[in-house]
């Protein structure tokens, strides 16, 4: 079955089933969603993993970190867990609610669900007890330093004897995770490998890690950010970031190109669409003063550095929030929009993303209204461009990077 949400295909969701175990299950998915169109062999290790367990009790809790498309968490739930998923992409996380609400009505357990279930977040720590799960399960994301905080959140939910189970591919860092799995639980297992990839399992054993200090990180402090001054645009505020936004180390150049380039005149409605830290969206506000910025972003960690950045920035007209591309500027209108968007989706390019975000900035701009966006200059958004607007405006064509858009039409 599918529902269509929006105008465009990107925004088409689709519930099918899968099956794990002797267990069959709904799972939702779209554009945008980890594992679209595609197989996920971290999560069906997983979820074959966690088909094959037995709730200590019913109703037993289990906690999903990285919970993508939301396989895991309903083979959880048809096992006879209450799952709790996470994952710091919103449509992650909005594939997982979907996901658990639709296998739910599945098996007949309506209403067992509530919203508070599913995290859009990057850290759950202030969401979950500690020792208050069974099970852990960790589908490993590619940052070191993500690896780092999910297994300390998997442990810190744990309680004694309760099972972590971390999933993922060698070139994402399989091989290292296992090594810290087993300094922090004891002791690692590997429980099966193949395309690439890596089960692991380990039982806490104790109420402390063996080695705590591999899980000291001060990131694990949702309330750290990483501040540092940048001038763009004509103006100078200060950044904040933390790990696993993107550029979160330094000011990306794309971004900086983009922001200096661009003109806001005061009292134009701006929206930054895939703000990340809000370099752009700021800049945009501190050149037009009296300019209402909408920033959007899927990262809740990137929301977050946003917000911040602009509470330093001093810009009271300036609002940010949780997305998925652009649905959460409701039915607003824009002056100008600007954007640094994402090409990524795991490992490869999905121009599927880009895509999106270029014909829902057409939607959101009022007639006469103007796209700026920053891109490597060998991604072809230019028929992208050219598709919805008619023409392709170009501001910037360097070495590395160009800036592109176009002027809705009349």
């Amino acid at each position: 079955m599918s529902e269509r949400s929006g105008t465009t295909a990107y925004e088409t969701w689709q519930v099918g089933p899968a099956r794990a175990g002797e267990f069959s299950v709904l799972v939702a998915s779209k554009s945008g969603v980890m594992a679209h169109g595609t197989v996920d062999a971290p999560a069906d290790m997983l979820a074959e993993a966690v088909a094959r367990t037995t709730a200590a009790y019913p109703g037993a809790r289990s906690l999903h970190l990285g919970s993508g498309n939301g396989l895991v968490p309903v083979v959880a739930l048809a096992a006879g867990y209450t799952p709790i998923a996470a994952d710091r992409y919103f449509a992650n996380a909005e594939a997982s609610r979907r996901s658990l609400e639709a296998t739910a009505t599945l098996l007949s357990q309506n209403g067992v669900l509530a919203a508070e279930r599913v995290h859009h977040a990057a850290l759950v720590s202030d969401r979950v007890d500690a020792e208050s799960c069974e099970m852990a399960t960790v589908r490993i994301p590619t940052a070191k330093l993500g690896v780092q905080h999910a297994v300390a959140e998997a442990f810190r939910s744990l309680s004694v004897g309760g099972r972590c189970l971390l999933a993922g591919a060698n070139d994402e860092g399989a091989k290292p995770a296992a090594k810290l799995l087993e300094a922090v639980f004891g002791h690692a297992r590997l429980d099966a490998q193949h395309s690439g990839c890596r089960l692991l399992s380990a039982v806490k054993q104790q109420a402390t890690p063996i080695d705590g200090s591999l899980l000291a990180s001060p990131w694990l402090d949702a309330n750290r950010y990483h501040e540092f001054p940048v001038s763009t645009g004509g103006t100078m505020f200060t950044l904040a970031t933390r790990p696993g936004v993107f550029s979160w180390e330094h000011l990306d150049e794309a971004a900086g190109i983009l922001a200096d380039l661009m003109r806001i005149e005061d009292g134009e409605s701006v929206l930054d669409l895939g703000c990340g830290a809000g370099v752009l969206g700021v800049t945009a506000a501190r050149q037009a003063p009296s300019s209402a910025v909408l920033m959007l972003d899927a990262d809740a960690d990137a929301v977050r550095c946003a917000q911040r950045t602009a509470a330093l920035a001093q810009c009271t007209k300036v609002e940010v929030r949780a997305s998925d591309v652009a649905s959460a500027a409701d039915q607003r209108q824009f002056d100008v929009v600007v954007s640094n968007p994402p090409f990524h989706l795991g490992k490869g390019t999905d121009l599927a993303i880009p895509r999106a975000f270029i014909e829902q900035a057409y939607a959101r701009l009022v007639p006469g209204g103007r796209l700026y966006l920053v891109a490597n200059r060998t991604l072809p958004y230019e028929r992208l461009i050219a598709e919805c607007f008619g023409e392709v405006r170009t501001a910037h064509d360097g070495r590395r990077f160009k800036v592109i858009g176009g002027v809705r039409r009349q």
